[in-house]
This record gives structure tokens, C-alpha cells and sequence, in this order.
């Protein structure tokens, strides 16, 4: 039954890698890409660590799988939002299709709009 669990965690973590690479080859631009590949990598990462976590079954190995999963799941949104924030900076191109630049939006209105 162990050997069943480990099995599935592992193949619904690779199943998540997976969807995570289509999306960096899929989307139209670097700012989807980045968050396609960030989503899907992190739940895929999620799971081979639990399922790391399942097949060792030792409370040691479950500590470490679950600080793991707590770092990963505190740093990758704040990197991706770092290198998104970067990227809007030098001025990455957009999608064609975007239809609504709400960073561009706030950074054009004077300072005392924000009470909006």
C-alpha cells in the first residue's frame, strides 16, 4: 500500500513538472511563462518531496520534507514576483493581446491618487 501511495505522489508530481514545462513553451510572453512554470513547479515539487516524505517514513525525513515545502512555498511567488517586477522594468514586451497594463496604470497617476 506504501509502495502505491509513493507511486502516485510521485507520478502526480510529474505530472505537474510536466504541465509546468508545457507552459514555459505554450504562453505568449514572460510574464505568463514565469507564472505557468512557478504554479506548476512548485505543487509538482510538493508532491515528489511528500512522496520522498512517504516512502522513508521516518519523522526525521518528514521534518525536513515539510521544511522543504515550507521554504519553497514562501521563496518561489516572491522570486517570481522579483523577476516579473524586473522584467516590467527594462520593458519586456507584453503579450499583443494583453488587454489591461494595471502596473502602467498605477505608476502614471500622481502620488496623492492612491485614496482611490
Amino acid at each position: 500500500m506504501n509502495d502505491a501511495i509513493v507511486a502516485a505522489l510521485l507520478i502526480v508530481g510529474a505530472i505537474f513538472g510536466l504541465l509546468g514545462a508545457v507552459g514555459v513553451v505554450r504562453m505568449p510572453d514572460l510574464f505568463t511563462r514565469l507564472q505557468a512554470s512557478t504554479k506548476a513547479g512548485t505543487l509538482g515539487v510538493l508532491f515528489l518531496v511528500a512522496s520522498a516524505a512517504v516512502h522513508f517514513g521516518e519523522m526525521g525525513v518528514s521534518v525536513r520534507a515539510l521544511l522543504v515545502v515550507a521554504f519553497l512555498f514562501l521563496t518561489a511567488p516572491v522570486a517570481a514576483h522579483v523577476i516579473c517586477r524586473a522584467a516590467y522594468s527594462v520593458r519586456t514586451p507584453l503579450w499583443e493581446r494583453t488587454g489591461i497594463d494595471e502596473l502602467r496604470e498605477a505608476r502614471s497617476r500622481s502620488p496623492g491618487d492612491e485614496g482611490d
